[in-house]
């Protein structure tokens, strides 16, 4: 007879890539259908061995001939090509084992021709240790060893049409569901390995995110210190130089420095702590943050004698997130040192007003101005800049030479 349908033929070829850390989902996949492989195959072998057996009416010495070479096949499978196949071994060993298989197979065949039902298990086999060109090639000619043998023996070769056409019938089912197996074990193969490297990219990513997190936090440190110590103690250091300036012309001057100096200390030492211990502004704790700008230019006014006015619109009431009142807080802070450093002010105005979806923050001075043009932002403005950024708000720095400046902040409600 004809060899037989190999309807698992292709199923061999579910075999991993190399080893390595892409691929190791895969082997541990194969692993696991690699033991249903080996039932079958044991299955398979036992079956057709007891169906030769049983065949009584052949000559007893070819049978235990065809069983002894069965025997032979399982200890070579065991031995040698259960590894290559269980590891993808896709080399030159290859190769040794089919031609192995063929020096067993063939006289098996020639003692018996149901021995061509073990192709059950030499099929999928082929496709388990070579590519696909050359395992086609090897399932053809174990296919056409029974073909062979019978054209031999049969007494008139149009008897061998029939068994020719399901051999070659078989012969195209099994080839087209080894390769198409293959195909398909290669495709899932790369696709595990995308899997496992967008894995990789991800936690890269992560990290990345980690650390740029980091960054800006440390950013977002800096400019809390420079917004409250380094503001605060330079305040500090005029106040007490006013105060050793008028100590021996107005002693009553020269304590009120010093009294602000003291209460500018004791806030920002306020601020300090607030900042260790939560990151939160002292000003904003227990109120709201148009009473923190109210103090804030109340303070500016007492330290530098520059008039501020403090208004806030009808809708500021509203309830904002506590990063939002830093970010708005800090700006106001900053805008109002610029002014002190540079603006030579007469007077000053801090305007909060929000609508429906924003709220606005304006600090304008009278002052002397400067060209924004002129790319003379200091680290105050970049810092109001970052800040702002980071609750997805914009600033806007409008000034004239001689004629002030304005720094408005808008940032949506978070």
């Amino acid at each position: 007879m004809s060899g037989p349908v190999t309807a698992s033929a292709g199923g061999g070829t579910s075999r991993p890539a190399a080893a390595g850390p892409a691929s190791a989902p895969a082997i541990d996949g194969w692993t696991t259908r690699f033991r249903l492989w080996d039932s079958y195959f044991a299955l398979a072998s036992v079956g057709v061995g007891a169906a030769v057996a049983a065949e009584a009416w052949r000559p007893l010495a070819n049978r235990i001939g065809c069983v002894a070479l069965f025997v032979a096949l399982a200890g070579w499978y065991v031995g040698f090509g259960r590894r290559l196949m269980r590891e993808s071994i896709e080399d030159w060993r290859g190769y040794l084992y089919l031609a192995g298989v063929a020096l067993l197979y063939v006289p098996a065949v020639l003692l018996t021709g149901s021995a061509s039902f073990l192709l059950f298990v030499l099929s999928p086999q082929v496709f388990m240790v070579l590519p696909a060109a050359p395992a086609i090639g090897a399932v053809v000619l174990l296919h056409s060893v029974h073909i062979i043998v019978l054209a031999f023996r049969l007494p008139d070769l149009g008897d061998i049409v029939a068994p020719l056409l399901i051999a070659l019938m078989i012969v195209f089912l099994v080839c087209v569901l080894g390769v198409w197996s293959q195909r398909t074990v290669t495709e899932s193969i790369r696709r595990a390995e995308l899997i496992a490297q967008l894995e990789r990219t991800r936690a890269d990513l992560a990290e990345l995110s980690h650390r740029a997190g980091i960054a800006a936090e440390r950013q977002r440190l800096a400019a809390d210190i420079h917004d409250t110590v380094a503001q605060g103690l330079s305040s500090v250091v005029m106040l007490i130089q006013a105060a050793e300036a008028d100590l021996d012309r107005v002693p009553e001057q020269a304590r009120r420095h010093l009294d602000l100096a003291r209460q500018t200390a004791r806030e920002n030492l306020v601020d300090v702590r607030t900042l260790v211990a939560a990151l939160t502004p002292g000003e904003l704790t227990g109120s709201p943050l148009e009473q923190a700008l109210h103090r804030l230019a109340e303070r500016f006014s007492r330290e530098t004698g520059v008039p501020v006015s403090c208004t806030s619109g009808p809708a500021a009431g509203r309830t904002l997130s506590t990063a939002t009142e830093v970010v708005l807080l800090r700006a106001a802070q900053e805008a109002l040192t610029n002014v002190r450093r540079h603006a030579e002010a007469g007077a000053v105005a801090v305007l909060l007003h929000s609508d429906d979806d924003r709220v606005t923050l304006e600090v304008a001075d009278d002052g002397v101005g400067f060209d924004p043009g002129a790319g003379t932002d200091g680290y105050g403005l970049t810092g109001i800049r970052a800040r702002v950024e980071q609750v997805h708000g914009t600033v806007v720095v409008r000034s004239t030479p001689g004629e002030g400046t304005t720094i408005r902040v808008e940032v949506p409600y978070r």
